[in-house]
């Protein structure tokens, strides 16, 4: 069995993210590799012009609610007590530059075949293919 410190995976919230959290988890476990949890927000699309709509209290922070998010996912994916050390990280941008970038520190990269966005009928989604493709260590595209 081959020595991994690094299983790195991309968490979005979707059902094939989470599957693929769960598959990264036992992966890290049996390879005594510590887990990073990534997730990526990207800034939100402003209102039109003159559509009144301003929220009341306040625009939340995105990064925060991404962390909450992501730490709500992993409590719940993975439980209280994780089998393996999680390390939950939040960036803004885009998501497969985000985890290509992040693949260089990383023995394996893991992802959901699809994530939030896209179209339904489509198999692997782009983010899957564009990480597949280019990321900087092996790749795990769970479904």
């Amino acid at each position: 069995m081959s020595k991994w410190k690094t299983i790195l995976v991309g968490v979005d919230g979707s059902p094939g993210s989470r599957t693929a959290l769960t598959w990264a988890a036992a992966e890290a476990a049996d390879h005594l590799a510590d887990l990073v949890v990534l997730t990526v927000w990207e800034p939100p699309l402003l209102p039109p012009m003159g559509s009144g709509s301003v929220p009341l209290g306040g625009v939340p922070d995105p990064s925060q609610q991404a962390t909450d998010n992501l730490l709500s996912i992993i409590r719940e994916e993975l439980g209280e007590d994780p089998p393996v050390v999680v390390q939950p990280r939040v960036k803004q941008g885009n998501p497969s530059k985000a985890l290509i970038e992040q693949s260089a520190d990383a023995d394996l990269l893991v992802v959901g075949t699809r994530g939030q966005g896209g179209f339904a009928g489509l198999k692997l989604g782009s983010v899957s293919q564009h990480v597949a493709a280019y990321a900087k260590c092996p790749v795990a595209v769970v479904r």
